[in-house]
């Protein structure tokens, strides 16, 4: 072909291109490199353009003439209503070649068809060349990743509407067997009952099960500390006669009238018979209501003891679901567990300053791991430490030993409330994470001088510090020595950097997923380990190398970032997609814990649906992208 045809084919296609998004936009440069690289393919009626079993995707195709049926799922029969028709100008399939994965929709040309169609390596060469482009396509994965949002938003909020109401009767709510007492038990018995099963009342039942009292912590004092009585008294002579009774029909509404009418902080439920079925307490009403932010961060800061501060934290994770159902992302909604478990620390660092004396001593509380991050999820346990400085007027021994019996019963009250004790031994009471500042610099160097891979691994944890208690201007001091120890020691950075490279993306070749091998748990993928931890791991590095003070993985990808002059809309993406990491982990998280579980990270990309699937393929191809940086930048 001539010079002159060859020059009027390319006008033709750029006039053509220039017709339909985002062609009509891009840069005329990359527009004609488009256009010089492109092939015009035809596909007769009933072909197969594209599908799963045709291996990965290695084509960009722009439709010129025609049209295209695109089936999820392979083109399978129950698929046929999610089929949808593309035309000239559309392309396909960005998500299966930007992802190097098979495309899980199948595209069958409805007529005859003419595609321009550019192969995978022009094809990244014109992400780099034009902005625009790479725009689009990082919109397209946006767009995904809004409809997967809004699936996850219903789904969450048809299960809300699930949960009990205030219009849900007394039988939906008392769930738990009641405990009850014998008139001729004794006070002591009572109240140490109590105390053992964590009850805030004692219902004292006839020989036919009916209710004809109560005793609750309130009464303690009034009734038996002041007046002196004798705890071998039995309940009959303390308790309250006559207690308030609702059938189990009736709902929670006329539960909350019966305890403002009378005055009284719970209700019983009885059965036909009047045998006692359940307690309602003002707290089971005020979690059936949602109670708000104000609510629970008043009742934490105002908590006289650990019980109240117990059930403070089964109200911050109803309020994390209220939170889901309304849309919250997965960022705000770990920040805003993190922030709340951050007040309940300090309020149980608060109590227990009433029984140890500290006084005059510079120091601080310090958090590592996800709680350092802000990025805590519904199953946490303790990864903690203290700092503090030491005169020359003071002990080292005897300092630190008030410290770690203070650090002791800080931790245990953390586990009554919920927060699992560090099977690690990453806790304050650990005499290693309880060091002066020097102490804490000195072993901070000692990891950066020799990167072996426990030191590696320390770092991994504990360079991802944050103050929650005492003096902060430690934990900035302690920052600044860490960032002068790491810029002394490039490799130490290149170390941290190959650490991070450990673990690869779950992608397959062949299939989309990797999945773990674990004959427990088949056919799974730990978010924590395969998804977020590689995100983490890299932004740690980033930060360290620019000396970002945040600890945060959103926040040094976007202060690192913009010093390494990463562009914003790949930035954008890399956010979004450890975004939707964490929503998957807390979605699941949550679904296991209403079965009596744990609560763990694996997922099973199979029970995902179709967008699901494809958020989470580009969520692990942005984890690619941020590691080959790492590559690139230390020459791995």
């Amino acid at each position: 072909m001539s010079n002159s045809a060859t020059e009027m084919l390319v006008s033709a296609t750029i006039t053509f291109l220039r017709g339909y998004p985002p062609f009509d936009r891009m840069e005329a440069e990359a527009l004609r490199f488009l256009v010089e690289h492109v092939k015009l393919a035809h596909y007769p009626k009933g072909a197969r353009i594209l599908a799963s079993e045709m291996g990965v995707a290695r084509t960009l195709h722009i439709v010129q003439r025609g049209k295209v049926r695109a089936k999820p799922g392979g083109g399978a029969g129950n698929a046929e209503h999610a089929a949808v028709t593309l035309g000239p100008g559309q392309c396909f399939s960005i998500g299966a070649l930007m992802a190097q994965q098979p495309s899980s929709t199948a595209y069958v040309a409805r007529e005859d068809v003419f595609c321009y169609e550019l192969p995978a390596d022009e094809f990244f060469s014109l992400t780099q060349r034009s902005t625009v482009f790479n725009l689009f396509c990082t919109q397209y994965i946006a767009g995904l990743l809004d409809q997967s949002q809004q699936q996850l938003q219903l789904q969450f909020a048809q299960r809300a509407t699930e949960q009990k109401t205030m219009n849900s009767p007394l039988s939906a709510i008392v769930k738990r067997e009641p405990v009850a007492v014998a008139p001729e038990t004794s006070i002591r018995q009572v109240v140490e009952l109590m105390a053992s099963r964590h009850l805030g009342s004692m219902v004292v039942v006839d020989s036919a099960q009916q209710p004809i009292g109560i005793f609750t912590l309130s009464d303690v004092l009034k009734r038996i500390v002041l007046p002196g009585v004798s705890l071998e008294q039995t309940i009959a002579s303390v308790m309250s006669p006559a207690p308030l009774t609702l059938p189990l029909a009736a709902n929670a509404h006329d539960a909350a009238l019966t305890m403002a009418m009378h005055a009284v902080r719970h209700v019983l439920a009885v059965d036909e018979g009047g045998r006692l079925k359940g307690v309602v307490s003002e707290r089971d009403l005020f979690k059936l209501q949602g109670g708000g932010l104000r609510q629970i961060r008043h009742s934490i800061d105002s908590a006289g003891s650990i019980e109240v501060l117990r059930h403070a934290r089964e109200d911050v994770r109803q309020l994390s679901l209220t939170m889901l159902t309304e849309g919250v992302g997965g960022q705000e909604i770990t920040q805003f567990i993190s922030t709340l478990n951050d007040t309940v620390t300090r309020r149980i660092i608060e109590l227990n300053l009433d029984r140890h004396d500290l006084y005059g001593i510079d120091w601080a509380w310090l958090s590592f791991g996800s709680e350092g991050r802000d990025e805590q999820t519904f199953t946490t346990d303790q990864d903690n430490g203290i700092v503090y400085l030491l005169t020359d007027l003071m002990d080292r021994e005897q300092t630190q030993l008030r410290f770690l019996e203070f650090a002791r019963d800080v931790n245990d009250d953390l586990d009554k409330c919920g927060f699992p004790l560090c099977k690690g031994n990453i806790m304050a009471s650990n005499p290693d994470l309880c060091l002066t500042l020097e102490e804490w610099e000195e072993r901070f160097a000692r990891w950066v001088r020799t990167p072996e891979p426990q030191a590696l691994l320390n770092a991994t944890i504990f360079f991802d510090f944050r103050p929650l208690y005492g003096r902060f201007n430690l934990a900035h001091r302690l920052r600044l020595s860490l960032f002068r120890q790491t810029q002394g020691n490039p490799l130490f950075l290149r170390m941290l950097a190959q650490n991070a490279l450990g673990v690869a993306p779950p992608l397959g070749r062949i299939r989309d997923f990797v999945t773990g091998a674990d004959p427990e748990h088949p056919g799974t993928i730990d978010l924590k380990k395969y998804g977020v931890r590689l995100f983490t791991d890299a932004a740690r590095v980033f930060a360290l190398a620019r000396q970002v003070e945040a600890t945060n993985t959103v926040s040094r990808l976007k202060r690192a970032g913009a010093l390494m002059n990463i562009a914003r809309d790949d930035l954008a993406a890399s956010i979004e997609g450890f975004n939707f990491l964490q929503l998957l982990r807390l979605r699941h998280q949550h679904f296991e814990q209403e079965h009596g579980r744990a609560g763990d990270n694996l997922i099973r990309p199979d029970e995902l649906n179709e967008i699901e699937r494809r958020i989470l393929k580009e969520a692990f191809r942005q984890a690619r992208k941020l590691q080959a940086r790492l590559k690139l930048d230390y020459q791995l």
